[in-house]
């Protein structure tokens, strides 16, 4: 079995799910599972919806419902389930309308409106398939994906979830490609919760290691993985294959073609993952493996995560108090901010985060007992490879590339695979063209394509 995931873009509309059809129908023989996003930009009108009916703007959020309802019907016209699309909006409008009453929009109804994009697209893909010939069964993700109660970014209960998958997925696909809704699980009691947003790609990892699948593939609107940001620098070269821990990384510092923990249950049962393009099936795109070839490029990637906020942290004594990291990290810890990057000496600490919504809270504990000063708008430059680690002067390299940026912060992870700067927001561009043009002038053909 494989499992093949597919994005919002593939899912967009009727024609996206034909073509997506076409993808499936050429993997038949390896008994594909299916597991899809909400079609197009669904989740974000659905929380738009609720945080407007949250506001006191009832009537506009049942008129914007109105049309997504309009729009799923539209969609589906002709596949014989317009009346479970019906069932699923008038539930959604029920809700919608209790939000408004109680004005207040909590984690689990956060979670209970997000996950109908899911629950629309799977049912809608799953008749598509059957319209088109192909046998395919429906299943509802909440039945075999169980998480803890943290709703908004639940953390799965693998031994039950691997349970559950193993136990229902193998004998549906033996006759039938099974569909699935990424994204949404439920709570051990039943409630809906989801796994974060981009957790459709989650959803593919856990369901594959659930049922030992051969590979997992992640179809989405670009060829691969590549060497840079394409919305930064167009025509970047295609990355063949990578480590799991250079793609892991690479997500991490955002590289958005993947979601961040997609490859952890991947690593555990060492499956292998290919990111592909559903509008360019024909292209290989990038294999994610335990170990990657060695290549003559030390660099593999270079990733970059925007809306970074700087921390600098001086102690009010000459030299650092015993304790004093462990203060700091408690208060973060507290807040539930994670920090992305950290640099310290004797006297200071300086660290990134994306999440400042604590942030002034943090600050003010902090400020009892150690100087505290905010840079906004910065940005994080991550060079990623397995070869940097056996590769002479690399951050050489790199600082040379850099000469003319101010860089802010420097960091070497422990994994020795990536070398971190922190750069204002204005000059992201020219710190990525600069490291690109250094580093992948010349590439090697066996590792990187155009």
């Amino acid at each position: 079995m494989i499992v093949m995931k597919f994005g919002g873009t593939s899912v967009e509309s009727a024609e996206a799910i034909g073509r997506i059809a076409g993808i499936v129908e050429g993997q038949l023989a390896r008994r594909p599972v299916v597991v899809v996003s909400a079609m197009g930009k669904t989740t974000n009108k659905l929380l738009a919806i609720a945080n407007a009916a949250v506001a006191g703007q009832r009537d506009a959020a049942l008129e914007s419902l109105e049309e997504l309802r309009q729009f799923h019907l539209e969609e589906s016209a002709g596949l014989g389930v317009a009346d479970q699309v019906a069932a699923h909006f008038q539930e959604l409008t029920e809700l919608v309308k209790g939000l408004a009453v109680m004005g207040e929009m909590t984690p689990r109804a956060t979670d209970a409106v997000s996950a109908f994009g899911e629950r629309l697209s799977s049912i809608i893909v799953m008749a598509r398939f059957r319209s088109l010939g192909i046998d395919a069964a429906h299943l509802d993700s909440r039945s075999v994906i169980v998480t803890d109660r943290r709703h908004m970014q639940a953390t799965p209960i693998f031994a039950e979830t691997y349970r559950r998958t193993c136990g229902t997925i193998p004998a549906l696909a033996a006759k039938n490609v099974v569909v699935m809704g990424g994204f949404i699980a439920s709570t051990e009691d039943g409630v809906t919760s989801t796994l974060g947003r981009g957790g459709s790609d989650y959803t593919a990892s856990i369901v594959g290691a659930g049922i030992g699948a051969e590979e997992i593939q992640i179809w989405t609107d670009v060829d691969g993985m590549l060497t840079s940001d394409p919305t930064i620098l167009p025509g970047a070269y295609r990355v063949k294959q990578c480590s799991f821990a250079e793609a892991a990384e690479l997500a991490y510092f955002g590289a958005k073609v993947l979601h961040p923990a997609t490859v952890l249950p991947a690593i555990e049962k060492n499956i292998p993952v290919r990111i592909l393009n559903s509008r360019r099936p024909h292209v290989e795109g990038t294999l994610i493996t335990a170990e990657a070839p060695r290549s003559t490029s030390p660099i593999r990637s270079i990733a970059c995560k925007r809306n970074i906020t700087l921390v600098n942290i001086v102690s009010t004594r000459m030299l650092m108090a015993h304790g004093f990291l462990k203060r700091i990290f408690e208060i973060f810890d507290r807040y539930e901010t994670p920090v992305d990057m950290l640099a310290t000496s004797e006297v200071s600490v300086s660290l990134t985060i994306d999440n400042i919504g604590s942030l002034a809270a943090i600050t003010k504990e902090i400020e009892e007992f150690a100087e505290v000063t905010v840079e906004e708008n910065q940005a994080i430059v991550c060079m990623v490879g397995d070869n940097i680690r056996y590769t002479p002067g690399v951050s050489s390299r790199a600082f040379t590339a850099l000469k003319d940026i101010n860089v802010r912060m420097i960091s070497q992870g422990a994994s020795l695979l990536n070398i971190s700067v922190v750069v204002a927001a204005a000059d992201l561009k020219s710190a990525v063209e600069s490291l690109h043009r250094e580093f992948f002038t010349d590439p090697d053909p066996a590792a990187f394509e155009k």
